[in-house]
């Protein structure tokens, strides 16, 4: 199951592998207990059978041997534990006891099954003055385990609840930590929710740590970018309901002037007037649109692989009456394909304002030369004409949007350049502005060259 909580997944980061390091400790706490119990029960059983072996003696020439009582109340508990003990002469003979306990090493102690029930038994070595053969005796202690048992469970229980309490204490501390850690994103978050921001100003969020500094500049300058986009929609809003402020006066004038007038011919003349501007217009709404799509995340980002050799020839082919018209020697100079990675609508686009704009400003009987070649990693696009051109001072406004030449006699929306320099932007080229070897203006666009 995924947690969604970050304070929950930290906690769980900090617990669990505590309760596994508990666990663990609790298996070696069993262990130790055991070893303990074990000790302990060993070192009783050895101190019965020295205490039972010390009153072994010699009595009239005889060998007897007494039972001392305090040698098997020292196994009483309270766990109701049985006792059985055996002393045997070096010969094997049984002097007290029970004669069919087993018999332990004199080094230790095993633990064995008699009459059903499990056993420790140790076993020791005595020897007894005036005894001859008979020495030395071997005494034999062994004992239930039930208080064996009962003190491993009293051990390990205790261990248990030690571990358990000190997972439980870990446990809050690390909660307590983490709402105080955590704090500074609580804040975080309530300052970017707070209904009395009406903006996107920068966030500040007093005694942010070091971890958490990071998120917070990366929020301020995302809100930065919002902020200028919104800033340049407003910008393009405004200057776009300025240009169409214009045109739309004019389309109603010459409406109206062609509805007053009676007489066919001035009639026709209003409204070839009226068609002309419209198409004005219409080319205006039509730039404006492509300058919408051309900014950054204003449409999904495409990557065609385009030939901007074959697109040249495309937008030269239906400009060619254009050119024609107006006597304009309209030529493509290429070495052969020049594919690149873009979005393939724009990319057309940029060449139809490129080679618009330069129709548009060279006088009848000029040339426009639109030039496609491979240069080292680019693929590099010239377009060459014969018009005024653009002052130097003037080269880098003119991307601008809506930005107009002082003194133009052309009419032009001022959106060809910028819609272009957009197109190139995205397509991670750039774009050059010079002047040509007999005059007029050279606008280069280096784009990268697709891979084979």
């Amino acid at each position: 199951m995924k947690i969604s909580s970050l304070r929950l997944q930290l906690l769980a980061w900090v617990v669990l592998p505590l309760a596994a390091l508990a666990t663990v400790n609790l298996w070696t706490s069993h262990r130790n207990a055991l070893a303990t119990a074990d000790l302990v029960t060993d070192r009783m059983l050895v101190g019965s059978a020295r205490a039972i072996a010390e009153q072994v003696a010699m009595t009239d020439g005889v060998l007897t041997a007494t039972i001392p009582p305090a040698a098997i109340e020292m196994f009483d508990t309270g766990d109701r534990d049985s006792v059985y003990y055996q002393v045997k002469t070096a010969g094997g003979r049984l002097l007290t006891g029970y004669p069919d306990l087993p018999e332990a090493l004199q080094s230790g102690s095993i633990e064995a099954s008699y009459r059903d029930r499990r056993l420790r038994l140790a076993t020791l070595g005595h020897a007894v003055i005036g005894a001859g053969s008979d020495s030395p005796i071997t005494v034999t202690v062994g004992v239930t385990l039930a208080g064996h048992d009962a003190m491993v469970k009293r051990l390990w229980f205790s261990a248990f609840a030690q571990q358990l309490a000190l997972v439980a204490i870990a446990g809050v501390f690390a909660l307590l930590g983490l709402r105080r850690g955590l704090a500074p994103l609580i804040r975080l978050r309530d300052a970017v929710r707070s209904p009395d921001r009406s903006d996107l100003d920068p966030v500040e969020v007093p005694g942010a740590q070091s971890e958490i500094r990071p998120l917070i500049d990366a929020l301020n300058a995302y809100m930065e970018r919002v902020r200028a986009q919104m800033a340049a929609q407003r910008r393009f809003i405004a200057n776009a309901a300025h240009q169409l402020r214009t045109p739309l006066a004019l389309l109603s004038t010459q409406a109206s002037y062609a509805l007053r007038e009676s007489a066919a011919d001035q009639r026709k003349e209003a409204l070839v007037a009226l068609q002309a501007s419209s198409g004005r217009l219409a080319r205006l709404a039509e730039q404006l649109l492509t300058l919408s799509r051309a900014e950054p995340g204003s449409r999904r980002p495409r990557a065609d692989r385009i030939d901007l050799t074959e697109a040249a020839r495309q937008v030269l082919e239906t400009h060619a009456p254009q050119a024609i018209e107006r006597h304009i020697d309209l030529g493509l100079d290429e070495t052969g394909p020049a594919p690149v990675i873009g979005d393939g609508t724009m990319l057309r686009e940029m060449i139809v304002n490129l080679v618009d704009n330069a129709l548009r400003y060279t006088p009848a009987g000029g040339t426009v030369t639109v030039k496609l070649a491979a240069i080292d990693r680019d693929c590099v696009l010239t377009v060459t004409d014969t018009g005024p051109g653009i002052p130097a001072k003037e080269r880098e406004q003119v991307f601008e949007r809506f930005y107009r030449i002082a003194g133009a006699t052309e009419e032009g929306s001022g959106l060809g350049l910028a819609i272009v320099r957009e197109v190139v932007e995205n397509a991670g080229g750039r774009i050059t502005l010079g002047d040509g070897a007999a005059g007029g203006l050279v606008v280069e666009v280096r784009l990268p060259l697709a891979k084979s």
